[in-house]
Parts: C-alpha cells; structure tokens; sequence
C-alpha cells in the first residue's frame, strides 16, 4: 500500500497524472484545512511527525481523525521526498478536486467574473483565485495558456479559494457565447484604459493577460470596453495579481 500510495503521489506531481486521474495533491495545514472545511472528497493522507510540532496542526490531525479520516504515518525523510515545498509542514492529502461547470458561475452587479487570458505563473493564478473569491467575484474562466488550476503551486496559492470559487477552462468561442447568453459586459484590462466609473446594475467580465504578452488581441474586436489603473509618472505596469485584485476591488465595490 505504501508503495502504491507514493507511486500515486509522485504521479500526481504531474499534469499528465492529474488529468488522467481525475485527483490533485494537497500539501500544508491550511490547505488542507480548507479542503476538510470544503467538504472536498479527500483519498488518502500522508503524515510526518512534524504535523504534531504545533497546536494547529494537532488540531488538524484530530478533525481529520474525526471525519473518519486514516493517516499514513511517514518518517520526516521520506515525507519529505514526496513533499513539494521546502519546508513542509507533515501533512499531504490526495483529494478529488472540484470540477466546475458553466452554469455554476451566477455573475451580477456586484459579482463579476475575472477572466484569465494566458496567465502562465501558477503562483500569479492561484492568487487570483484567493483574491477573487475573497472580494466577491462569482468564478472564474481560463482561456487557454492559463496555468492549470490543480496544478499543485497554483492550488497552494489559492489558499482554499479554489475549493470555493467556481473556475472553467473556456476557448474565446465559449467565453463570447457564455458572455452573451448571460447578458455580461466584458471589458479588457489595459495599461491605458479608463478608470471604473461603475456597471450600471450590469454584470461584468474583468479580463487580465498574460504577464509579457497581454491579451490576445482577437478579443477587443467583440469586448465592450476596457478598464484601467491610474498609474503614478515612471510607473510601467502592475504585476498581473495585483492588478487584477485592484480591479476586482473596484468593480465589487460598484
């Protein structure tokens, strides 16, 4: 069992491994945390010993006991070598992640939805997903090129919003239909655009790109319009999380 179970992590490593699978890795105590809180359908646990080292983490190994949960206990050395991050923090859970649909995604006034066009940095896109589920966004759609959203970096930045957050891979095709049944005004985030004067009761799809190119220009030939942000003299440009957080802000705030 032990020796399934690490061939199946370090499979998991992979994206070949995720899709084929249809499982995704969770490493940390706060990740895992919101994977239980979520309701997400956890597989299997791995655990070090340093997952008792703090109170946090003792009271996560009783929830999980609780629910009924059975963890595998590793030594530090080789948990470590199945661990992702530097410094691990004892605790690994293969889990089957959320598989978001369209018509899960309900956009408002207040509620828009943030668009990823080709945003590469799995770390830029997992923050994405944590900002927009904390400030209100109603999901999420990846045009291709974007990173993968199991893609165990992006799910660590994340921080859980993932497990929240409805998020749909779409081509431009998809997301001009799905933008025009559901009566949603796309606007294209751009260095020189407008700023926000409010959507006027309409529901909105914010659009960000990728970190060197941008957004594909084939978009602006349908969207209906572009936003902005009021740069200070010598300042370039934001990095894509940061941007796009000031952005949704604005909107969600109307």
């Amino acid at each position: 069992m032990t020796h399934s179970l690490h061939t199946l992590v370090r499979d998991l490593r992979l994206r070949r491994g995720r899709e084929r699978r249809g499982l995704a890795l969770a490493e940390g105590v706060r990740l895992v945390e919101e994977a239980l809180a979520a309701g997400v359908p956890i597989r299997h646990l791995l655990a070090s010993p340093a997952l008792e080292a703090t109170p946090r983490g003792r009271t996560l190994k009783a929830a999980l006991t609780s629910a009924g949960h059975t963890l595998l206990p590793l030594g530090e050395r080789d948990f470590d070598q199945l661990a992702a991050t530097q410094h691990p923090q004892g605790i690994l859970a293969v889990i089957e992640p959320p598989r978001w649909e369209l018509d899960a995604i309900h956009p408002g006034a207040l509620a828009p939805v943030l668009v990823l066009d080709g945003v590469q940095d799995p770390g830029n896109v997992g923050t994405m997903v944590r900002t927009a589920f904390a400030l209100g966004a109603a999901g999420i759609l990846a045009l291709p090129g974007t990173a993968e959203m199991t893609n165990p970096k992006t799910l660590r930045a994340t921080m859980g919003g993932y497990f929240r957050l409805p998020c749909v891979g779409v081509d431009e095709t998809g997301l001009r239909r799905w933008a025009e049944s559901a009566g949603v005004r796309v606007l294209l985030a751009a260095v020189d655009g407008p700023a926000f004067t409010g959507a006027g009761g309409t529901s909105l799809a914010v659009v960000v790109g990728n970190e060197g190119q941008g957004i594909r220009p084939s978009l602006a030939a349908w969207a209906q319009g572009r936003i902005g942000i009021a740069l200070r003299e010598g300042a370039e440009s934001l990095n894509v999380a940061v941007a796009a957080g000031i952005l949704l802000y604005e909107v969600t705030r109307g």
